[in-house]
Formats: structure tokens, C-alpha cells, sequence
């Protein structure tokens, strides 16, 4: 196994997911460890009622390389995925969500690439979501690139490796779903190189999935139009 002199920060947003955040923090630590030269690994308590966050305290009192963040009430994914980012120290910051649908060994594949590339992004090989979703993800991905102009095989694929320094100072707006266009559309327009790897993806086998109900995608929507008004009207994201 190849050994890489970076500096990573790793996060996953975790919402109600008592059953998979300590198997995916022992396994990220434990691929991590011979892998990075320099790492951390943030646990972001987005308002778990379940005992989420205390067991991510405890993890981060086992292993010093874990710490836990919390929100005081759920903020929603983009919410988390804000402050993943803005609690991250390290140059590259990684992130992968907290129900363990990814298998995190697969980072490696995306590591030769940190010095080529400003952002290295998964597209999911067979996405194992039910079929509504997939036609949503599908329907999603036509209207982003019709409003946005980018091309991103699989948008919403959590497993993404990106530069800190796109983000240093900026104010990300959204708090739904819509987060994972912001991060594209802000990075795109300081023209970051961005390299698409498949990952797989597995089924969930612990806790229950709530970004497929009606009233997600229904908000997911409206915050869309949203910060295509704000982004097309020349504010930028320090505003």
C-alpha cells in the first residue's frame, strides 16, 4: 500500500445514525492510519436524537485523531456539510455520509490524483436506492445542468475529495441537498480541475433514510431556484 504526504480532513454529517457511525469511524481510522501522513476525523452531530451524539463523543475520547461536532437541532445536510467544511484544518478535505453506503477503503483509489487535480468526485457504479430516487437523481442532475452549465456524471454522490482553499473565506448559502451544487458552482467558477471516479455503493443496512420524502425534495427544489437567483445575479459567495 502506497503511503501519501497529505494533509486530509475527513467528515461525515450524521443524522440519527447510532448503528453506523462507530464501524465507519473505527474503519476510517483504520484505513486512514497507514495511508496519510496527517489526518482528522470529524463527526458531525447534525441534532441526532438517538444517541448519535454521545457515542461520537466517546469516539472522539478513544481515538485522538476524532472529533465530534454538534448542532443543537437538525439543520438538514447542506446545514452539516457547512460545517463539516468550515471545521476542517487540514489542505484536502474529504467527505462520505454517515450511514455507511460508501466503503471508505475506496479513498485510495482517489488519492494519486490530489496532486493533479483540484477536486477528485465519485459517481456511484449501481446506485442501490429505491426507484423513486433514482429517477428524482436523474431529473435533478438534467435541471442542474440546464440552470448551472456544469456536467457532473453523479452530483449528489457522497465521496468527494476537494482543496480547502476553494472555500477559505467564502459563505456557503444553501442548507438542503442543494449544497452539492453549490460546492460544484463554486469551484467550477475558479476553474478547479475535476477528476470522476465510480465508486460502489451498497444498500443501508442500519437506521432509516429520510432524503427521499416528499417534503425534502419538495424544499430541495425551491432552495435550487434559489441560489440560481442568487448566483445569477453576481453575489458572490462571501456575501
Amino acid at each position: 500500500m502506497a503511503r501519501y504526504d497529505l494533509s486530509l480532513s475527513v467528515f461525515f454529517p450524521s443524522h440519527n445514525e447510532v448503528e453506523n457511525t462507530q464501524p465507519l469511524v473505527e474503519k476510517t481510522v483504520a484505513v486512514l492510519e497507514p495511508l496519510v501522513s496527517d489526518y482528522e476525523v470529524i463527526i458531525v452531530d447534525d441534532g441526532s436524537t438517538d444517541g448519535t451524539g454521545a457515542l461520537a463523543d466517546r469516539l472522539a475520547e478513544q481515538f485522538p485523531q476524532v472529533r465530534a461536532i454538534h448542532h443543537d437541532q437538525n439543520r438538514g445536510y447542506g446545514g452539516a456539510v457547512k460545517t463539516g467544511i468550515a471545521s476542517s484544518t487540514k489542505e484536502w478535505i474529504f467527505f462520505t455520509d454517515g450511514d455507511g453506503q460508501f466503503d471508505i477503503r475506496e479513498i485510495e483509489l482517489f488519492l494519486p490524483y490530489a496532486g493533479e487535480f483540484d477536486a477528485i468526485v465519485g459517481y456511484r457504479i449501481d446506485r442501490r436506492d429505491p426507484f423513486h430516487r433514482k429517477v428524482f437523481a436523474l431529473c435533478w442532475g438534467a435541471l442542474v445542468r440546464c440552470l448551472f452549465g456544469f456536467r457532473v456524471r453523479d452530483l449528489d454522490c457522497a465521496f468527494k475529495l476537494f482543496r480547502r482553499r476553494f472555500f477559505d473565506g467564502l459563505t456557503l448559502h444553501a442548507e438542503g441537498a442543494v449544497i452539492t451544487v453549490e460546492l460544484f458552482a463554486t469551484m467550477t467558477r475558479q476553474g478547479a480541475k475535476i477528476k470522476q471516479i465510480g465508486v460502489h455503493h451498497y444498500p443501508r443496512v442500519a437506521g432509516k433514510q429520510s432524503g427521499g420524502s416528499p417534503a425534502v425534495i419538495l424544499r430541495a427544489f425551491k432552495e435550487l431556484f434559489k441560489l440560481y437567483a442568487v448566483l445569477k445575479n453576481g453575489r458572490s459567495s462571501n456575501e
